[in-house]
């Protein structure tokens, strides 16, 4: 027997601001423009807004700040924080409350002023203030815990650094066909190994970007989607998971909760990783994308860096990932979560351009929260695929 969720819920608006700086705005006013372009991709007003889902590292009443500046008062309203994955994981919150008819539409809204706040020397929030047993050595977080994975990953599987750096090139390869993405310039393998190491066995292009950036969607039934102007994105299955909070405590450096959340999206879908025309994960860092491929069941683990190594993720690849360049090279505002559902129902629609997938029917987004502490796999299908 299919799941309840399966097929209840589809994306019908979606919304971008610019990326990169975007002076003299704040949060809440990049959030609300994404937000109206969302609401005008459906053909839809704010007023139309029953269900408003958001998130933000530092702002314990976001939610409450984000309403009032948009001038609505939803019925029902979240908030929950799982870092970086929380905008994959309002997609299922979202679908839960409009199968249950406490909302009829449902605004899932992120802006984000990341950029332009390091250059104020304004920091929003510290995402790993829970990190008790740790702060007093005072790590380089996020990106250290991130470069514990890597070596033990490399230490384990034999995993090179030329096999980061090719999930570099390969994203860069998918931005250079995105009008949109920030870094567009070729990017070989040598210019990843030679570039400043930030922290061993990672270097700069090995780290996602840091951008301002606005992104929205809109929710709603499924028996409803048709009425819009565009193609429906529909919610296939969807799965979360978290094995821990500091990086000390990561059960496995080279398992992420990916291994956990894949199987249950892929479960309520009906569907096999066989199945996936196209996926977009949350690459903050290199070593991102050969976990995941391995925990989502695309290849064995331990084999991930020879599969990127291979050229199976970039253009004219076996498994297209992070066609709009990625967090590594398109976009990345400090919560990329929004983006890889984005990119995965513009892949859907059709309207990815010179990037586009031919016939792409089912497509996967991965959210990363924390330090590889929260994953959260939403798999989504066109009509064909229901």
């Amino acid at each position: 027997m299919a799941h309840e969720l399966r097929g209840s819920a589809a994306i019908v608006g979606i919304g971008l601001t610019e990326f990169g700086e975007l002076p003299g705005k704040n949060h809440l006013e990049v959030l609300a423009e994404a937000s109206h372009y969302a609401l005008a991709d459906a053909g839809l007003g704010m007023q139309d807004v029953d269900g408003l889902f958001v998130s933000s590292m530092g702002r314990v009443f976001h939610p409450l700040h984000a309403a009032e500046y948009l001038g609505i008062q939803p019925s029902h309203i979240d908030g929950t924080n799982v870092g970086g994955s929380s905008f994959v994981n309002c997609v299922q919150s979202a679908a839960m409350a409009i199968r249950t008819g406490v909302c009829n539409v449902a605004l899932i809204a992120y802006g984000s002023t990341s950029r332009s706040n390091r250059k104020r020397k304004f920091r929003e929030g510290n995402p790993n203030a829970g990190a008790f047993h740790a702060s007093e050595y005072q790590p380089r977080n996020p990106i250290i815990s991130y470069a514990f994975a890597a070596a033990r990953h490399m230490h384990e599987y034999g995993t090179t650094r030329e096999n980061l750096a090719q999930v570099a090139v390969s994203t860069r390869q998918w931005a250079m066909k995105n009008p949109a993405a920030e870094m567009r310039d070729p990017l070989s393998i040598e210019d990843v190994l030679g570039a400043r190491m930030i922290c061993d066995p990672l270097t700069l292009f090995d780290c996602c970007l840091v951008s301002d950036a606005g992104a929205a969607i809109v929710m709603v039934s499924a028996e409803r989607a048709k009425d819009f102007p565009q193609k429906p994105a529909y919610l296939l299955g969807i799965g979360s998971a978290t094995t821990h909070d500091q990086i000390a405590q990561m059960p496995d450096l080279t398992v992420t909760p990916a291994a956990q959340s894949g199987p249950r999206a892929f479960a309520m879908a009906g569907l096999t990783p066989a199945d996936i025309d196209v996926a977009e994960f949350y690459d903050a860092f290199t070593i991102n994308t050969i976990l995941f491929l391995e925990d989502l069941g695309f290849c064995k683990k331990g084999e991930g860096g020879a599969f990127v190594g291979d050229g199976n993720i970039g253009p004219g690849g076996s498994l297209p990932v992070n066609t709009n360049g990625g967090g590594l090279s398109c976009v990345h505002p400090g919560m990329y979560g929004m983006f890889v559902t984005i990119e995965a129902v513009e892949q859907l629609r059709g309207q990815c351009g010179e990037r586009q997938i031919e016939g792409a029917n089912i497509a996967l987004a991965n959210g990363n929260g924390g330090v590889l502490s929260s994953q959260v796999t939403a798999i989504y299908g066109s009509e064909a695929a229901l």
